[in-house]
């Protein structure tokens, strides 16, 4: 009897946890549409269709459906849990990238996406234990990642804020010239950290972005420099003028000071962080009220597809190979390789003992949105069989009892 009531109170809450999230949609002329819910996914399918949004947010569980929160009691409408996400967006970094500004990307600058992922994808995974994330981009200029285990969904506003924190490294607004302080000993966070910026910093600062080449851009590294330090390396620099060489010599003054006894000081590993370590949007990842694009919606400036991205492949994901809603309505209106020899009538009967949902699951693989789906639909996998052996635990701890 009680495995029954664990089973049917697990089967309540999954009835309306579709039914209380939070959908916003923007339409044509940026008019936001939020506090849409559905009560399935075909009557979801019906809306989008009839009012064509441009862009779909997600947002939080709430006690009661989010189309209903102005007839509910005043207090009693409560979002009850939302995935743990966190924005990372490439124009935080103007001020570290020569190659790109604003909205623009390119092949180089994208360093540091892949940087910024591996860095925060380890911590989740290993300083806090979340198994299910999911990396997407945002179909333009950065990337998202959704946290969707149980735990994380179920995090006060107070934990995320302090996860975020955690995350967070490079502070300061425009007007802060030095935004890595490092103390000794340094952070084990930092230090992972560390060890998977170094690898891309020479190809991607020294020799992408040149941060050792011009005179404005050797400055800025030696602000971030103590100030007994300048003076010396300027010298230096007169007399070396490879960016590499450059780097050496910093990293050489630095050993040396160490070596003498000094006070211990990172300025070349803050030098890294500042350039290159992620940039957090923190006020996304704290609130349970806030909303993110959906994954799959297409983006209206450059219309591009917000697909996931295969960590097994994150080094040679390529934004500019993402497919364009575009392109997908040209694959799909072409025909497959020998589509066009196929006997008419057997087509024709095959057409009509396939549902329509059917077809449509075969439709996507003809595109080249298909590998990106196969990614989504295995971290939904992941999902699945987890909240099944989470729900044989407590059925057992039941029995148990």
């Amino acid at each position: 009897m009680k495995n029954v009531i664990v089973c049917r109170i697990v089967c309540d809450m999954t009835k309306n946890y579709f039914q209380n999230r939070e959908f916003s949609f923007t339409l044509k002329d940026d008019i936001y549409v939020r506090y849409q819910s559905f009560g399935s996914q075909s009557e979801l399918e019906k809306e989008m269709q009839k009012m064509n949004p441009y862009k779909i947010d997600i947002g939080a569980v709430y006690s009661h459906r989010p189309s209903q929160h102005n007839t509910v009691k005043s207090g009693s409408f409560q979002a009850l849990e939302k995935e743990l996400v966190f924005d990372i967006d490439m124009t935080d970094y103007d001020d570290v990238r020569s190659c790109c500004s604003a909205a623009d990307i390119c092949s180089k600058c994208w360093t540091l996406m892949t940087i910024a992922i591996r860095i925060l994808d380890r911590a989740l995974r290993e300083d806090f234990g979340f198994r299910h994330r999911l990396w997407v981009y945002s179909g333009r200029r950065g990337v998202h990642c959704w946290v969707c285990d149980e735990a994380a969904r179920k995090l006060s506003v107070t934990a995320r804020s302090a996860v975020a924190e955690y995350l967070s490294l490079v502070k300061g607004g425009e007007d802060t010239v030095k935004k890595v302080q490092l103390s000794d000993p340094i952070h084990p966070l930092i230090q992972e950290s560390l060890a998977v910026i170094e690898p891309y910093f020479p190809s991607y600062a020294l020799d992408s972005q040149d941060i050792l080449g011009s005179k404005e851009s050797v400055e800025k590294v030696l602000a971030l420099m103590p100030e007994e330090a300048r003076k010396e390396l300027r010298m230096d620099f007169l007399q070396e003028t490879s960016p590499a060489r450059r780097w050496a010599l910093i990293q050489s003054w630095v050993e040396r000071k160490q070596v003498l006894g000094k006070k211990a000081q990172f300025p070349d590993k803050e030098v890294m962080l500042q350039y290159c370590y992620p940039r957090l949007d923190v006020n996304v990842s704290k609130g349970v009220n806030h909303l993110l694009k959906s994954p799959f919606s297409v983006h209206p400036k450059t219309g591009r597809v917000s697909v996931p991205i295969d960590l097994r492949e994150l080094d040679q994901f390529d934004p500019f190979a993402v497919p364009t809603i575009s392109l997908i309505c040209q694959e799909l209106d072409r025909p497959r390789p020998g589509e066009e020899e196929e006997d008419t009538m057997t087509r024709d009967k095959e057409n009509e003992s396939e549902s329509g949902e059917k077809r449509r699951a075969r439709d996507y693989k003809k595109t080249s949105l298909g590998r990106y789906v196969k990614v989504f639909e295995q971290f939904l996998e992941g999902l699945e069989r987890a909240r099944r052996g989470e729900l044989l635990r407590r059925s057992d701890l039941q029995r148990d009892f």
